[in-house]
């Protein structure tokens, strides 16, 4: 479970985040939803340790991450795959070298051992028969289940993806939420989507946090957004792409 406590975050004068408090479950998928712009990156950062607000408190399934050292938050990191916007892939790397370089790079295991992680990790994702070539070879939903999958190399409990189907064509993007949703439905993992598609949340999200301005304006399922009178939510609804 991720927990925000009253976080404000600035950088020098501008106020980037504003009394943040949330509450994100195990076994859901939780999608934050708001313009670019709006801090929504931000909040992954947080929750990863790779910020530190200005004030209040980030806790990750009891323990707070204030006032961790690197050493201290690898096993904090572990319980969380991250998948970043643009895939963070290794361009001179296979897609096997790919899924397995975090447990080779972290983890004295036997080699075979790892092999049989990154062959459940490649069957998960889809991507059997492909294990020898490179990422540019592979089309952009390819490329995004192949991060997918190595954000799973750990073991996590909850995975964070940061606009996981901006740039796909509708096919791709479908597959990569029927992806996200087997996280749940057959791992059960939890999830936490950032994304500005209002598409993506109804598909998909079991709740959505909506961030404006630096502050969080809508905790709730999805379908009680059409009964907000916020300017910003119904504007959002009837004009998704301008997100």
């Amino acid at each position: 479970m991720i927990e925000f406590r009253n976080v404000h975050l600035r950088f020098g004068r501008k106020e980037v985040l504003r009394d943040i408090s949330i509450t994100i479950p195990d076994g859901k998928v939780t999608a934050i939803l708001g313009p670019s712009g709006s801090g929504k990156s931000t909040i992954l950062k947080l929750m990863l340790g790779l910020l530190k607000p200005t004030s209040g408190d980030v806790i990750i399934d009891g323990v707070s991450l204030l006032a961790l050292g690197e050493e201290e938050l690898f096993p904090i990191r572990r319980k969380m795959g991250m998948v970043f916007q643009g895939n963070a892939l290794f361009d001179s790397l296979t897609v096997a070298e790919n899924m397995g370089f975090f447990l080779r790079e972290n983890l004295k295991l036997p080699e075979e051992e790892i092999r049989k992680h990154i062959e459940d990790q490649i069957h998960f994702a889809g991507l059997e028969g492909i294990e020898s070539q490179l990422p540019s070879s592979l089309s952009g939903g390819m490329r995004k289940r192949l991060a997918i999958g190595r954000a799973l190399i750990f073991g996590p409990s909850m995975v964070l993806l940061d606009e996981p189907t901006v740039g796909l064509d509708p096919i791709g993007a479908k597959k990569i939420l029927d992806l996200i949703r087997s996280l749940k439905e057959q791992r059960g993992l939890g999830a936490v989507m950032i994304t500005h598609l209002i598409n993506d949340v109804f598909s998909i999200a079991d709740r959505v946090l909506i961030l404006y301005r630096g502050s969080i304006i809508f905790d709730d399922i999805p379908g009680a957004m059409r009964n907000s009178s916020h300017k910003f939510i119904q504007s959002f609804l009837e004009n998704p792409e301008e997100g």
